[in-house]
């Protein structure tokens, strides 16, 4: 049982080290330049796991997966706008938002949800509005905003890509739809800011490799496998780990301000979502409440 936890904890790492290298290229680029380069890369390492079954290959006239991968780039261009208007902690401490997201839409669709969720999701959102209330030196209340919207286009992600075809391998699924977001980002990247600049700094081109990479392509393949072998419950916990080591490394690297507001709505959004996935064990209908991949 070790190896999906240590899957679980791999993919919340590389999700959260996706904030510090996006404000790292972020100083060169437009969050669309970031996020077209970004899925460029992971694309070339998806392609083959999107082209190698005809299963695979059929995903491409899929509805909902093409739908699926125009809304996940999409998010992570409205997200990585977020990024450029606030800080690394702020971002990352907001994307514990999610767990409490999806009780909330588990209960629209008629899903049980029990009160100590209930009880969560209150906390983040107290959270979430101390933050957004009082961003002060971590952002503007624009930044927030942006965030915050990213994370309901993730969620709309999530109700899309859920019907996608199951016959399909999982892995498949996320492939396809990493090549589809590439292909929907780039008319974006084009119109609004024009062709990108590929004359970058090494450390620059190693943000853009690395969120590919490793908070793209090996964050989405490592949750996919580990989830599948543990409880919901036990594999939300893990998602923790993105908007805390993210608000750590903002602190400790970019020397964010640790704000009062910061910190208690951070704790807050925390310790919610914590409260939102143990909440869920004596829950039924777990497919909506697996956490899903939470981006960065």
């Amino acid at each position: 049982m070790r190896l999906p936890f240590l899957a679980l904890t791999l993919a919340g790492v590389c999700w959260a080290l996706g904030f510090p290298l996006g404000k790292l290229a972020l100083g060169e680029m437009s969050a669309p330049h970031l996020i077209l380069l970004r899925f460029v890369v992971a694309a070339l390492v998806a392609l083959p796991f999107a082209v190698r079954t005809p299963e695979a290959r059929r995903l491409f006239r899929s509805p909902a997966v093409l739908a699926a991968g125009a809304l996940y780039g999409l998010a992570f261009i409205v997200q990585f706008e977020g990024l450029a208007r606030t800080t690394v902690a702020l971002s990352a401490l907001l994307v514990g938002l999610m767990p409490a997201l999806i009780a909330t839409l588990a209960f629209v669709m008629r899903e049980p949800v029990s009160r100590t969720s209930w009880a969560g999701v209150a906390a983040a959102t107290v959270g979430a509005v101390v933050i957004a209330g009082k961003p002060g030196a971590s952002g503007s209340p624009l930044g927030v905003a942006l965030c915050l919207a990213a994370l309901l286009l993730f969620l709309a992600w999530l109700v899309v890509v859920r019907r996608a075809p199951k016959e399909a391998p999982p892995l498949a699924v996320t492939a396809v739809s990493i090549v589809v977001a590439m292909i929907a980002v780039a008319p974006v990247a084009f119109v609004l800011h024009g062709p990108p600049n590929l004359m970058l700094p090494p450390a620059t081109w190693a943000g853009i490799a690395g969120q590919g990479v490793l908070a793209t392509v090996i964050a989405t393949a490592a949750w996919q496998w580990g989830s599948v072998r543990v409880s919901s419950a036990s594999a939300g916990v893990f998602i923790n780990i993105e908007p805390l080591l993210g608000a750590m490394l903002g602190v400790g690297l970019f020397g964010d301000p640790l704000t009062l507001a910061l910190a208690l709505g951070g704790l807050l959004i925390v310790g919610g979502s914590v409260v939102v996935v143990l909440g869920e064990r004596g829950t039924t209908a777990p497919d909506l409440k697996d956490p899903p991949p939470t981006p960065a």
